[in-house]
């Protein structure tokens, strides 16, 4: 593959924050050897470029899709080409001025953890709570079609020195996701280091201002990203969402021992059974526990941890949840148990 058909493809990537222009007009491919396969190095200023890691799976992404087998992205400083030392530098000036991160947790997918972060965080702005949150699945970001911000692009401003990315502003809340910088269906194919930064610099290179509460809608599972991030961001501690039946409760357990681990010692902060029951629009006041009954409240019991809410299987949940509009903004029962939620976690923090 000549020089000229890898420009091509690198003109694929685009840098949101810079009028989504590709990385090729920019100027940002310092060079390209394909000496014994496929190596690109991109060139940054001095001050880190907060969407480098984005720019950089991007970069490796475009070149897999065009097919070239492993290629290597490099970077260097473009004021004096020095090569950047291994890992990034992070700090957590940014949250200086927020009182409680808290992550929302599951032992797997499918349990719906991110509607109850999205609809906890919009129940919270409701109560009068200043409240962001950071979509920290980086390789399912679900937040922009939850919120209907999918197509916006944060921007980037320079702060003491350093270039804070800002978050998108709606229903009250600050919202922050990987999914604003890439496009629609596109696969982040990343590793897991990479992964790690990328969703350091979605928590820890924005400008999250004054904030009462950061929600973090951490991935399903417990691994390598769950690790980095509760050991490099102050995160208070979590709440853990399930459904009743056995299945998904048999790993509400290893999340749970996760955060308890001796080399993490967060706090749960409760239990949330979401889709405890089944409830027709049309019999407001019956109750079919399709999932089983009562599985989430004898599990917090075993793990001696309180049972926060329990959020009702209603249609209007997933119509709102696709439509961009959080059920916990409206007036049903669905949007009550997301209100009653909120307040038990804040009361529960003080």
């Amino acid at each position: 593959m000549t020089g000229n058909e890898i420009l091509k493809l690198l003109s694929e990537v685009r840098h949101p924050a810079r009028g989504d222009r590709d990385i090729v007009e920019l100027g940002m491919v310092n060079s390209i050897d394909t000496d014994g396969g496929v190596r690109v190095v991109l060139g940054f200023p001095k001050r880190r470029d907060p969407l480098a890691e984005y720019l950089i799976g991007a970069t490796r992404a475009a070149l897999i899709r065009g097919g070239v087998k492993d290629p290597k992205v490099d970077t260097v400083v473009l004021e004096d080409a020095a090569p950047k030392k291994k890992g990034l530098e992070f700090d957590t000036e940014c949250l200086r001025n927020v009182r409680h991160i808290v992550g929302v947790a599951s032992g797997k997918g499918g349990v719906g953890k991110s509607t109850v972060a999205v609809n906890l965080a919009c129940a919270l702005a409701r109560l009068g709570y200043k409240v962001g949150l950071a979509d920290a699945d980086v390789y399912g970001p679900s937040v922009p079609l939850m919120t209907g911000t999918e197509g916006a692009s944060p921007m980037a401003e320079e702060q003491d020195g350093k270039e804070l990315i800002i978050p998108l502003e709606k229903y009250g809340v600050k919202w922050m996701s990987i999914g604003y910088f890439a496009e629609r269906g596109q696969a982040l194919i990343w590793r897991g280091p990479m992964a790690c930064n990328a969703l350091k610099q979605m928590i820890l290179q924005v400008k999250w201002g004054v904030l009462d509460f950061l929600l973090i809608d951490m991935p399903p599972g417990t691994g390598d990203i769950h690790i980095s991030l509760l050991q490099d961001i102050p995160v208070e501690g979590a709440i853990l969402v399930t459904t009743p039946q056995e299945v998904a409760l048999a790993d509400v357990e290893k999340g749970a021992n996760m955060f308890r681990n001796k080399g993490i010692e967060r706090p749960i902060f409760g239990l949330v059974e979401n889709m405890a029951w089944f409830t027709p629009a049309e019999h407001p006041d019956e109750k079919y526990y399709i999932f089983g009954k009562d599985g989430g409240a004898h599990m917090a019991e075993d793990l001696g941890i309180e049972l926060l809410g329990r959020i009702p299987l209603v249609q209007s949940i997933r119509e709102s949840g696709d439509s961009g509009e959080p059920a916990a903004l409206g007036t049903r029962p669905d949007a009550q148990a997301f209100l009653d939620l909120a307040a038990r976690l804040a009361s529960k923090l003080g």
